[in-house]
């Protein structure tokens, strides 16, 4: 089978398909993050978790899109846990693999994220999710 996309469902069937970001340059880069072992954590907002027809849960894999829309990864997620913006650590910051690394760069990032998203506010409950990477396309 040719078509990395069809392999991958085959593979892993159920899988969510999705690429990181609200951009085309910020699927690409976090998506490389993943590949390169960097990014192992991500967040949302839950009101757009709560949202999701199939949200990840514990154990679920996710295929990860590029900005063309073509797998890039396979990730598997490993943790959920329910946290408020404000009460995001350093070490969360760091696994989100963005940046320098720091509260600080994942704070303004991040802020930015929500607002363009209309949502943003100090005190909203973010899903964290931890994955490790399973394979790359």
């Amino acid at each position: 089978m040719n078509n990395p996309a069809a392999r991958l469902q085959e593979k892993y069937p159920g899988a969510l398909v999705w690429a990181f970001g609200d951009t085309a340059e910020l699927a690409d880069e976090l998506a490389a993050l993943v590949i390169k072992g960097v990014k192992t954590a991500s967040c949302c907002s839950f009101d757009a978790y709560s949202k999701e027809a199939t949200p990840p849960v514990v154990g679920s894999y996710s295929i990860i899109l590029n900005s063309a829309g073509e797998p890039a990864c396979v990730i598997r997620t490993v943790a959920l846990r329910l946290v408020r913006y404000c009460d995001i650590t350093e070490a969360q910051a760091r696994l989100e693999g963005e940046g320098d690394l720091s509260l600080d760069y994942w704070r303004a990032g991040h802020q930015a994220f929500f607002q363009r998203a209309g949502t943003f506010a100090d005190d909203m409950e973010l899903v964290f999710e931890e994955f490790q990477l399973i394979e790359t396309v």
